[in-house]
């Protein structure tokens, strides 16, 4: 389709924290939009197969109803970054309007909507030899101490990340070691153009309140265990060629149930070390998504004319394409 960007079908965009009900709006919207829609899946964990349960994949009959991109297309030993997910979803973008139809994006991991619709920085490249000297000095001085040396180099990354998020800390400082400067400086730099021409919606989902949400949060990982999580991550730990360093093996629920695989702690101290990364989670998305100010327009997905907002605001969009 070679319109220009006013005339593309919109794109929507939904995101907010995990358990929140990301999903089940956007399917409801594909079903208004009565065949005219596709999801694209923002999600670091669905982009492995294998990883089914604990990354809430949408089962065959849903993709059976409704096209789905980005699921099931690495597998769980292979990298991947906020990068290449940015050249993947725009291709997939590009292919949906192509068609004539509206491109749905939804998820909760917002590195890679930042990738897309905003761009990212050129950060220098991860190196190995760096990240296992990182590894063993968290494991010398401890979570608190290597947060407090992140305060000394790059007190701005490190307010807003809690001693505890490794991944992120650790890749602060490695950026620190390689280039000798604060990864708040790179980051403050100009981005690459945005990626997705046209009418954009950023609909964030507004989770419960705190204690209902906690209460849903705690189910539904109660709701995978019971549903085969356990088993999941046995054969993925029995494959012999993943480990917990992997991004794969990262993902909320999976490292606390590999653990007690390990023999570390019980099934049930498993169940309730992966409840609370999973709200830790939720956490770290809601700071995310409210930093982004009104970039993002907050959406309560229980209210009855939510949908019909959505809706309209998708039509207006829709009208300049026809």
């Amino acid at each position: 389709m070679n319109l220009p960007a006013d005339r593309l079908p919109p794109v929507v965009a939904i995101s907010g924290p995990t358990a929140a009900g990301k999903s089940g709006l956007a399917l409801a919207l594909c079903a208004r939009l009565d065949g005219a829609a596709e999801i694209v899946s923002v999600d670091s964990a669905q982009i492995y197969r294998g990883m089914d349960i604990g990354s809430a994949k949408p089962d065959a009959d849903t993709q059976a109803r409704v096209a789905h991109h980005l699921i099931d297309i690495l597998d769980p030993a292979e990298p991947y970054s906020a990068a290449r997910f940015a050249d993947d979803a725009a291709a997939a973008i590009a292919a949906i309007r192509g068609r004539g139809r509206v491109p749905v994006l939804v998820g909760g991991t917002l590195l890679y909507f930042r990738a897309l619709l905003d761009g990212l920085s050129e950060l220098p490249s991860a190196n190995p030899a760096v990240r296992r000297e990182l590894e063993a000095e968290r494991e010398r001085i401890g979570a608190e101490g290597q947060h407090a040396r992140l305060s000394e180099v790059d007190p701005v990354t490190a307010a807003r990340l809690h001693p505890n998020d490794a991944q992120r800390v650790q890749r602060a400082l490695e950026i620190f070691e390689l280039s000798g400067r604060p990864a708040s400086q790179w980051h403050a730099e100009p981005k690459p153009a945005v990626r997705v021409p046209g009418r954009l919606l950023r609909l964030a989902v507004l989770p419960p309140a705190r204690l209902a949400f906690d209460q849903r949060i705690a189910a539904r990982f109660s709701q995978m265990v019971e549903a085969g999580l356990v088993e999941e991550v046995a054969a993925l730990r029995a494959r012999g060629d993943l480990h917990l360093d992997l991004p794969s093996m990262r993902a909320v629920g999976y490292r606390q149930i590999w653990q007690h695989l390990d023999g570390h702690y019980s099934r049930a101290e498993a169940i309730r070390r992966g409840i609370v990364a999973t709200r830790q989670y939720a956490k770290r998305q809601m700071t995310w998504l409210r930093g982004e100010g009104s970039r993002w327009q907050w959406l309560d997905a229980m209210e009855p004319s939510a949908l019909d907002k959505v809706l309209i605001d998708v039509a207006a969009g829709s009208a300049s394409a026809d």
